[in-house]
C-alpha cells in the first residue's frame, strides 16, 4: 500500500505528538508519586517529632522526680538546695574583681547558715531534761559570782553626764557588721554581697529545718547543708575561673611570640614604599 509523502509526514508528526503526550503523562504520574512520597515522608517526620518531644518530656519528668532518699532530712535538704543554690550562684559569680571577694562571700554565707540554725537547734533541745538541768546550773553560777565593780551595786549612784556615759558604750554596728561577726579579716565587698544574698534565703533555710523533728534527720540536714554549700562554692569557683582566664600552653605562648616578632612594625611597609619612590624620582 502506497501512501503519499504528505500523509507519511503527518503520521510521523502524530506519532511524535503521541509519544510526547505519553511522556508528559508519565512525568505527571511520576511527579504525583513523588509528591505523595514527599507528603508521606513529611507526615512521618512530623509524627517522629511529636513522639520525640513526648519522650524528652517523659525523661525530663523522670529527671526532676528522682527516687527519694531514705532520710527525710536529706529529702528536705535537697528541696531546699533547689531553691537557694541558684540565688547564691548568681550573686557569687558577680564578684569578679578578686578571689578574696569570693572567699569572703563563701565564708560569710557558711557562717551565717550555722548561726541561723544554732538557735533552732538550741530551742529543740530545750525540752531535754539534761539540757535544762545544765542551763539551770549555769544560771545559779552566774548569780553567785562576784560583781565586776561599784557600777554593778544597786546602791551606786553614777554622777557622770549622759555624754560621758555614752562614751563607755560600744558603737552601734551596721547590719552588715553584725552579719560579719565571727568571720574576721575578710573582704568587705564579699561580706556585703553575702549579707544581701543571704537575706534572700535565710527564711527558706530556717523553715526547712523546722519541718524536721527527728534528731537524726536534723543532724543530717545540718551537716549536709554546710557540706553542700562548700561543695557548690567550689564548683562555682571552678566555673568562674574557666570564664575569667583562658587556659594556655608554653607551646602556644612561644608560637605567639614568634609570630609577633615576624610581623612588621606598624608603618614600616609605608616607609619602605616611600624610600623606593624616592629612589625612582632621584634616578629620573
Amino acid at each position: 500500500m502506497k501512501i503519499s509523502r504528505k500523509e507519511f509526514v503527518r503520521e510521523l508528526k502524530e506519532e511524535e505528538l503521541l509519544r510526547e503526550n505519553v511522556r508528559k503523562a508519565i512525568r505527571i504520574v511520576v511527579h504525583r508519586r513523588k509528591e505523595g512520597e514527599r507528603a508521606e515522608l513529611m507526615e512521618e517526620n512530623r509524627l517522629r517529632s511529636i513522639v520525640r518531644k513526648m519522650i524528652v518530656k517523659e525523661v525530663a519528668v523522670a529527671d526532676t522526680d528522682p527516687t527519694p532518699h531514705q532520710s527525710t532530712g536529706i529529702n528536705v535538704l535537697e528541696d531546699l538546695l533547689k531553691k537557694i543554690i541558684p540565688v547564691l550562684e548568681d550573686d557569687f559569680k558577680i564578684l569578679t574583681t578578686s578571689e578574696d571577694q569570693r572567699k569572703s562571700f563563701r565564708a560569710h554565707v557558711v557562717n551565717a547558715a550555722k548561726n541561723t540554725l544554732a538557735p533552732a537547734k538550741a530551742a529543740i533541745h530545750a525540752g531535754d531534761p539534761a539540757e535544762t538541768e545544765e542551763i539551770q546550773e549555769q544560771d545559779v553560777e552566774v548569780k553567785i559570782g562576784d560583781t565586776d565593780g561599784p557600777e554593778d551595786d544597786d546602791a551606786f549612784i553614777d554622777i557622770r553626764s549622759d555624754k560621758e556615759k555614752a562614751g563607755d558604750e560600744e558603737p552601734e554596728l551596721s547590719p552588715e557588721e553584725e552579719f560579719g561577726q565571727g568571720v574576721d579579716d575578710q573582704d568587705l565587698t564579699g561580706r556585703n554581697m553575702a549579707y544581701s544574698s543571704y537575706k534572700k534565703i535565710e527564711t527558706n533555710i530556717l523553715d526547712a529545718y523546722e519541718l524536721l523533728s527527728d534528731d537524726e534527720d536534723r543532724e543530717l540536714f545540718y551537716d549536709y547543708l554546710v557540706t553542700n554549700l562548700k561543695l557548690y562554692f567550689d564548683k562555682f569557683e571552678d566555673e568562674l575561673a574557666g570564664q575569667l582566664e583562658e587556659p594556655s600552653t608554653p607551646e602556644y605562648e612561644e608560637a605567639k611570640d614568634d609570630l609577633g616578632a615576624e610581623e612588621p612594625v606598624e608603618g614600616e611597609e609605608d616607609l619602605a614604599g616611600d624610600e623606593e619612590e624616592e629612589e625612582v624620582e632621584f634616578e629620573l
